[in-house]
């Protein structure tokens, strides 16, 4: 997982300080019950656990800063290492300290306390990492990624790949694609976003997935979860590793549709609050099933749509910032269905971003639509795309928007 170092410090900072303070007290607590609430012990377990919470704290910071904190089970090993280090260690110097030599017989004796004394700060270690620790060190990844974030907005994009004019097409004819031109209609396409107030982020460049290049098919970004999609193609799986993987570096919590569910992010339109979602060629009823109970859970509504004229949803139809949808008659299996409809009058023109209140991204393939859209009071960027619309692909496509 790539995750800036300042988050890293602090999240792990704050997780390691929770765990050792909460595992400090805990332990202590145990004795002071099981000795029958006689305050000495209070006083006298604290100082006995003291040096081998400092070491616990360190350990568990050092590990949080690569990361091994975010999974449960990496946690729990933490917990574990962190305890029967720590206390080993803070036993040692303390038994050191007061005159004893390093021998079998002392040996014997630090080892020994691990069913007794330090077992309780061992135990009680390895329940709390994973738990509480954990739950600290996400929240704080979270809201140090909301921090950084706070006044910009992301858009994820991906390389064309070499073999970009082997990539899948269903619902037209293969014609030949041009990838130089491909390549500088990519760069156009994201020094666009750029110009316009977003700042781009490389997913990693992957040169043997055709289809690589079309990354929002791989991510559905939902509040602060980032869905990683399984395609409904077979070919197109191994592009979501990568994708997660940026995802996660923008402190995204990551959520996954399982199989046998299918879903690609170009069936997932989001207006609002309500999310609507395309059953097609490529997302399936398990896959817009997992969708509906992560969403909900976000606050979203899910509304599934029948597609059967396009390739995804997003090819027939999308929505203005205003929350009006745009589509083509020819595209959308019924248009009644929607509220505040507006068809447009190029199939190209059913796609556009919202770049900001007042400003969309689209492609320059739809110069009525675009003149339409700016008859309703918005700005028109336009982009040339014409080489990856030889591969069904739309301006949506080739990016993932955070923010």
């Amino acid at each position: 997982m790539t995750v800036s170092w300042g988050r890293r410090l602090v999240s792990s900072f704050l997780a390691a300080l929770t765990t050792v303070v909460v595992t400090h007290a805990a332990s202590v607590f145990v004795f002071f019950v099981s000795q029958q609430y006689q305050s000495a012990v209070l006083t006298q377990v604290s100082d006995y656990y003291f040096l081998g919470s400092i070491f616990a704290f360190l350990l568990v910071f050092v590990f949080g800063i690569v990361g091994a904190l975010r999974q449960w089970w990496t946690a729990l090993l933490v917990g574990l290492f962190a305890g029967l280090v720590g206390a080993l260690i803070g036993t040692g110097i303390t038994t050191l300290a007061g005159g004893f030599d390093l021998n079998g017989e002392v040996i014997e004796y630090l080892f020994g306390t691990l069913v007794s004394i330090n077992g309780v700060y061992v135990v009680v270690a390895t329940i709390i990492a994973p738990t509480i620790g954990r739950a600290v060190y996400n929240r704080a990844i979270e809201w140090n990624a909301s921090a950084e974030k706070a006044g910009s907005r992301v858009a994820l994009v991906r390389m064309p790949a070499s073999n970009l004019a082997k990539g899948t097409v269903t619902h037209i004819e293969r014609t030949p694609v041009d990838t130089e031109l491909a390549d500088t209609q990519w760069d156009a396409y994201t020094k666009a976003l750029e110009s316009n107030g977003w700042t781009t982020r490389e997913v990693t460049f992957a040169d043997k997935l055709a289809d690589s290049v079309f990354v929002e098919d791989t991510l559905v970004v939902v509040g602060p979860v980032a869905i990683v999609t399984r395609s409904g193609v077979s070919s197109r799986r191994d592009e979501a590793e990568a994708a997660e993987e940026a995802a996660e570096s923008l402190g995204l919590r990551i959520e996954r549709i399982m199989s046998p569910g299918t879903l690609d992010g170009g069936d997932v339109l989001i207006v609002g609050d309500r999310i609507y979602v395309g059953r097609g060629g490529r997302t399936n009823a398990e896959g817009i099933s997992q969708l509906r109970e992560i969403a909900t859970r976000e606050g979203f509504t899910v509304t599934a749509v029948r597609v059967t004229k396009a390739l995804h949803l997003k090819t027939a139809m999308t929505a203005l910032p205003d929350g009006t949808i745009i589509g083509h008659p020819d595209l959308v299996d019924d248009a009644a269905f929607f509220p505040h409809f507006l068809a447009v009058p190029e199939r190209a023109g059913a796609n556009v971003i919202a770049l900001s209140a007042d400003t969309v991204l689209m492609s320059a393939s739809a110069p009525k639509t675009a003149k339409l859209v700016e008859d309703l009071g918005y700005t028109v960027v336009s982009v040339d795309i014409s080489e990856f619309e030889k591969l069904e692909g739309s301006v949506t496509c080739l990016s993932v928007r955070v923010g």
